[in-house]
């Protein structure tokens, strides 16, 4: 009985900490899909083997998996990370869909041009979704994991401790994302992608200073201000 009633006063402690509703969703935080990432292992040995090869045998031989793999991709859930994702993944699925359709239809009537065409369209729209969920910077991705969290699971419910904890992780993933010099590849988006950045850094700033006050009016818009800042920046990409 003691043993049971020390264990039920940790639950209530880590459940009343947000401790324990965290580990409960802890995939909803990774910018991921599993079904997508094993998809990945059918296509490879599409377009890097079969379709350099122009191995219509092949390619007619992985039709199973490839049906089995849009099936998987077609029905996976997305993390509520990428939850504002939402209209492009669906949008890339049904071309997905449409491409393995086609995919078929051409292995089938076992025609071979037909075929390796739309094995190239398919990778084609595999690698759509790939981008539509990839965060395209690790730093920016980092950052996304901690707003996630306080807008979505935190601010509802006004923990003061908790927004004041998250806050100063923010003002951590903002001093990290202030530091990242764009890649080459996109440098035309360098000028939009600073000033954006410069708002959001401002906003995170805000947020600091206003969770201190505990005012729930004034720590609310300033969550706001941060997610929408963030948004912004998110869009430049």
């Amino acid at each position: 009985m003691k043993r049971y009633l020390i264990f039920a006063t940790l639950f209530f402690a880590l459940y009343a900490s947000g401790i324990f509703a965290f580990a409960q969703r802890p995939e909803e935080t990774v910018a991921s899909v599993p079904a997508l990432d094993t998809f990945h292992e059918v296509i490879y040995q599409i377009w890097h083997e079969a379709y350099p090869k122009k191995d219509a045998a092949m390619l007619r031989k992985l039709l199973p998996d490839v049906e089995k793999g849009i099936a998987n991709v077609a029905s996976a859930p997305l993390p509520g990370i990428l939850r504002d994702k939402t209209p492009v993944w669906d949008e890339g699925v049904r071309k997905l869909q449409s491409a393995g359709a086609d995919y078929k239809a051409a292995a089938i009537a076992k025609d071979d041009a037909k075929l390796l065409n739309a094995a190239e369209v398919l990778h084609s729209r595999f690698e759509g979704l790939m981008r539509a969920i990839r965060p395209p910077l690790k730093e920016l991705d980092e950052f996304h994991a901690v707003l996630y969290m306080l807008y979505h699971h935190i601010l509802p419910d006004f923990g003061p401790g908790h927004i004041q904890k998250l806050a100063a992780e923010l003002q951590q993933k903002m001093s990290a994302l202030n530091e990242v010099q764009l890649p080459e590849r996109l440098s035309d988006k360098d000028r939009d992608f600073k000033i954006a950045r410069g708002l959001l850094s401002q906003s995170v700033d805000g947020l600091v200073q206003a969770v201190q006050s505990n005012d729930k009016n004034a720590v609310t818009k300033a969550v706001e201000a941060v997610h929408t800042n963030y948004q912004a920046l998110e869009k430049i990409f």
